[in-house]
C-alpha cells in the first residue's frame, strides 16, 4: 500500500481503480480512496459482496453528486469525511 500512497503524491491525473472486493477493501481499510462512485442498479440479487467489511470503525461520507442514466442506473459520488 506504500507504493499506492506514493503514486497519489505525484502530479498527474486521477487514479481510477477497478478491482475485486479484496483489493478494493484493502484500499478502503488503508484510507487510500479519495472519492467513491457507487452504482445503484435497479435489480435485486438477494446478496452481494461487502467492500466495507474490513473497516474497524464507522466511516462517514460527504455527498458529491448523483447521475441517473437510462435504464435506471444511478451513480452516486461520495468523499470520505475525515473527522
Amino acid at each position: 500500500m506504500e507504493e499506492i500512497a506514493n503514486l497519489k503524491k505525484q502530479n498527474g491525473k486521477d487514479i481510477i481503480v477497478y478491482g475485486g472486493v479484496s483489493f478494493v477493501s484493502s484500499l478502503i481499510k488503508d484510507g487510500l480512496i479519495d472519492e467513491y462512485y457507487l452504482i445503484v442498479n435497479p435489480v435485486a440479487i438477494g446478496n452481494g459482496l461487502n467492500i466495507f467489511k474490513s473497516l474497524d470503525r464507522t466511516q462517514k461520507f460527504s455527498f458529491v453528486e448523483s447521475k441517473l442514466y437510462s435504464g435506471g442506473k444511478t451513480v452516486l459520488s461520495f468523499k470520505p469525511k475525515n473527522d
